[in-house]
């Protein structure tokens, strides 16, 4: 970006405008405790020419994943963004608009915003959906507080197979608040059933459960499902948006609140956010819903308009009836989504799925094939898989780096014991070639 300098006669005049003599006169209500008393020992500026070089060189050391060959999974993926969704989303009146507080004068935000729900509840199944979450970990948080106030119960039961990063947000919302968060055990990667008998009663809010799960395996939602509902809590899934173009979705399931992380819809993995958290329920649960939802309405003259229908945040209504203090939705991030899913249709993302299913299923069997590889779990995948391997997952990792594959996610980072377990993922990007070059690279190191 240009530097926009400012001559020495510039900051005079800001300095008189403000009231104060120089720029120390700004810093009077700072106190002198609180002042850096040494001076920062930075190097000399740069010229614009010099900076822009100088990033640049920086920018160059980081692995581009058009050069990298990527299995990495987890909850960020590496699929195929059309570049249609980045010329679309980079117009000015889309990504300089911020989140709409004076909703009737941001029709088109409005209007963006009302899309992207509706293919979302197309999506999932569901009722309603909102205008979006800040990632798919906060969209957990709030769908457990939610099921704790519909509920009014204190213990939400979470499946040990979802995404850790998700239960350490759940954690930390829960910490503040009478909500009791307990874990429900597996067996062979997924919901221990008669565990979940056992302990689901009148005290349970709701289950919280992913499918595929952390480790990519298809949770047994229609042996769930029943077991939640028979004790009145609610059924809490989050769900892969992706997996949907061949899976039931959660409506078919009966599902109370589905949800899940959008940044395989047509958003960058970009070092890890702005991502998107998908939000959607049943009807009956609207007015508990966090954030916004968009409606679409007539004004005097008939004519079709949007507006913020629900607004159930602090800075909208009476602190002690607001459902969530959630600031803003994605919306840029949100339209992504939305001009994604418009472009891929139904057709599309089917298609994309089967590739997704397709190659993950023949990278699985090729890896198996190698000696000391082995699979973990006997439990049906979509488009991840956790591989027993005969050295360290982190030696994999690191010495396949070097070869310009990132070779998967080594479990132990999540503090789950389970031996030598690489997680693996493969979407519709990789070719053929690409899973036999990793194959081949994999049967070298062992």
């Amino acid at each position: 970006m240009p530097y926009v300098p400012h001559t020495n006669d510039d900051e005079k005049k800001m300095l008189e405008k403000i009231g104060v003599k120089d720029f120390s006169g700004l810093l009077e209500p700072i106190p002198q405790s609180l002042r850096l008393k040494n001076k920062l020992n930075l190097p000399e500026p740069l010229s614009e020419m010099e900076l822009v070089k100088l990033l640049s060189q920086m920018a160059e050391e980081n692995k581009n994943l058009n050069r990298v060959i990527s299995f990495l999974g987890a909850g960020a993926y590496d699929h195929f963004i059309p570049s249609v969704v980045n010329h679309i989303i980079s117009r000015s009146e889309f990504y300089t608009a911020y989140t709409p507080y004076q909703a009737e004068v941001s029709q088109g935000t409005l209007q963006t915003i009302y899309e992207f729900q509706s293919l979302i509840c197309q999506l999932t199944g569901m009722d309603v959906a909102n205008a979006s979450m800040y990632d798919g970990a906060s969209a957990v948080a709030e769908a457990a507080l939610m099921a704790h106030a519909h509920t009014n119960r204190e213990v939400i039961l979470v499946s040990d197979s979802i995404n850790h990063h998700y239960r350490v947000v759940l954690d930390t919302y829960a910490n503040a608040l009478p909500i009791e968060i307990k874990t429900i055990p597996l067996e062979d990667g997924l919901v221990d059933i008669n565990y979940l008998e056992k302990r689901m009663d009148e005290k349970v809010a709701g289950l919280i459960v992913q499918s595929p799960n952390l480790f990519g395996l298809l949770e047994n939602i229609e042996k769930i499902e029943p077991i939640v509902h028979s004790k009145g809590g609610l059924l809490i899934m989050v769900c892969d948006p992706i997996s949907l173009g061949i899976l039931k979705s959660p409506g078919d399931y009966n599902v109370d609140i589905a949800l899940g992380e959008g940044q395989g819809m047509g958003i960058p993995l970009s070092f890890g956010g702005p991502y998107l958290g998908f939000f959607a329920a049943k009807q009956e649960l609207i007015r508990r819903m966090p954030g916004r939802i968009v409606g679409e309405t007539v004004d005097s003259q008939d004519r079709r308009g949007y507006v913020l229908t629900l607004q159930t945040r602090e800075q909208h209504i009476r602190r002690e009836k607001a459902t969530s203090n959630i600031c803003t939705n994605e919306a840029l991030c949100a339209l992504a989504s939305a001009v994604y899913l418009s472009l891929m249709g139904k057709e599309g993302l089917r298609k994309v799925a089967e590739l997704c299913l397709q190659k993950s299923h023949y990278a699985f069997e090729q890896i198996c094939e190698i000696k000391g590889f082995k699979p973990t779990f006997t439990a049906s995948f979509f488009k991840e898989f956790v591989i027993q391997t005969p050295i360290p997952p982190r030696e994999i990792i690191d010495s396949l780096s070097g070869k310009n594959i990132f070779a998967g996610v080594d479990l132990n980072r999540f503090s789950i014991e389970m031996g030598n377990a690489l997680l693996v993922c493969v979407t519709e990007k990789r070719t053929k070639e690409e899973i036999d070059y990793f194959v081949s690279e994999l049967k070298r190191l062992v």
